[in-house]
């Protein structure tokens, strides 16, 4: 999971259920799951813009598919917005 998509997760959570909870999530839960922490180099920041360039995604899903690709992962989600890449 790519570092600008945990911060969406804990803002979207701060916003929901509040700052103490998404602290919870991050410090607590985050860690026990199966997920490895992406951060980003320039090189990959560059290829998010270039993806945000051509498709009309939001930022932060643009590094989700850019790890992805890098990672060459899949995406699970029921956002359509990614049927779009």
């Amino acid at each position: 999971m790519n570092d600008i998509n945990i911060g969406k997760t804990f803002y979207i959570l701060a916003r929901r259920r509040g700052q103490e909870e998404a602290e919870y999530f991050l410090n607590v839960i985050l860690p026990t799951l199966p997920i490895t922490n992406i951060g980003n180099t320039l090189q990959e920041v560059i290829e998010a813009a270039k993806i945000k360039a051509k498709y009309s995604i939001s930022y932060s899903d643009c590094f989700t598919v850019a790890t992805a690709r890098k990672e060459k992962a899949t995406i699970i989600t029921g956002d359509p917005d990614f049927k779009l890449v």
